[in-house]
């Protein structure tokens, strides 16, 4: 756990999936997640997390669903929301927050 939070207490914002394998949407994400960070070069992180693989962190953010994706600035939760979302609506979300 002490690993995740160093990861999204950088700086630099943190875009977290919480994603499955057996997770059909979870799947869609994927391409999306790679334009975002296309888009954003070195601005933006994004890490993937497996619910299944990483039941802990699942835990402490109360992940119900997946995908989840949540925004982190500088260790703090700014924004999060379960489902796929279009390239487009998820960087309008992320400059509203960073």
């Amino acid at each position: 756990m002490s690993s995740f939070n160093e990861i999204v207490g950088q700086e630099m914002p943190v875009l977290v999936d919480f994603k499955a394998d057996w997770c059909g949407p979870c799947k869609m994400m994927a391409p999306i997640l790679t334009e975002v960070k296309m888009h954003y070069n070195e601005k933006l992180k994004i890490v993937k997390i497996d619910i299944d693989r990483n039941p802990e962190v699942a835990q402490k953010y109360s992940i119900r669903g997946v995908p989840t994706l949540i925004l982190f600035k500088e260790g703090q939760a700014v924004w999060r929301q379960s489902g796929v979302l279009q390239t487009h609506q998820l960087i309008s979300i992320i400059d509203a927050h960073i």
